[in-house]
């Protein structure tokens, strides 16, 4: 790929999780362009093909999954520069979820127990939920943990090992198992997760989730202008309304730090 800094205006890249990303960067690269920005965009097969990119320089702005900027912001040691993030980025939690009439009550419960998580890139199913249970006084040698290796290198972005964990608890082949609650809200809003028959147990403090990063050497002016064009988009106006929606925000705001320090210590606990 060629060194995106010899190309006018920004390029930016995205991980096609899903069909609906095409749609949703296309809508959104028209908007950033009328707002005077250019802008390209590439797709993605994993998230490490994109950390990659990024760090090499081949693309000025990646869209990332939280382990992907904890990942690029330890790679150019912190000279990567968090541009943006939905306004649902902030304060995600996850939640360990268990059958109706299962005797589990607390964290302390899981003792013993077969507590199923999702792959080993999934912050919101297995990183987050495992390294906060041990901060909340969980000892995990004594817990059988059950993963889910879905969809790797997808950093949890395919909902296929999530589902999958509700599954196995309603089926009663696990005991327990750790979701990120935007994903349980959704699979209940819908009629899913099995409702009455599945309960929350705990729920995590607060992290946060995607955001844009800048590589370091990325002109500022246009990665400010890039920033500024999204924040400049509304719910209220019906050009932007599908773009939101489809990537499931209502504003975007700006990137913060502090939201990723439970990740980077999850990291440190289960180095991957």
């Amino acid at each position: 790929m060629p060194n995106a800094r010899s190309r006018p205006g920004l390029v930016l890249g995205a991980v096609a999780y899903d069909p609906k990303v095409v749609t949703i960067w296309e809508e959104i690269r028209a908007h950033i362009r009328s707002e005077g920005v250019p802008l390209d965009v590439v797709f993605f097969l994993s998230y490490e093909q994109q950390e990659d990119a990024l760090v090499a320089g081949h693309i000025d702005v990646s869209w990332s999954s939280p382990l992907a900027h904890v990942r690029i912001q330890r790679r150019t040691e912190g000279r990567a520069i968090a541009l943006a993030m939905r306004d649902t980025d902030r304060d995600v939690r996850s939640r360990v979820v268990v059958a109706a009439t299962s005797p589990v009550r607390a964290v302390a419960d899981l003792d013993g127990r077969r507590l199923a998580v999702g792959a080993r890139d999934s912050a919101q199913a297995r990183l987050l939920p495992l390294h906060l249970l041990a901060e909340a006084g969980l000892d995990l040698r004594g817990v059988t943990v059950v993963p889910h290796e879905l969809d790797l290198g997808m950093h949890g972005d395919r909902p296929a090992s999530e589902r999958a964990i509700l599954r196995a608890i309603a089926d009663g082949n696990v005991d327990a198992g750790c979701v990120g609650e935007p994903l349980w809200i959704e699979e209940l809003s819908a009629g899913r997760g099995g409702g009455a028959a599945l309960r929350t147990i705990w729920t995590s403090p607060p992290y946060d989730h995607c955001v844009f990063d800048a590589a370091p050497a990325a002109d500022p002016a246009l990665c400010q202008a890039f920033a500024a064009a999204l924040f400049a988009m509304s719910w209220d106006d019906p050009r932007h309304r599908r773009a939101l929606e489809l990537e499931g925000l209502h504003q975007w705001l700006p990137a913060r730090d502090s939201g990723y320090a439970p990740l980077r210590a999850a990291l440190a606990r289960f180095p991957i």
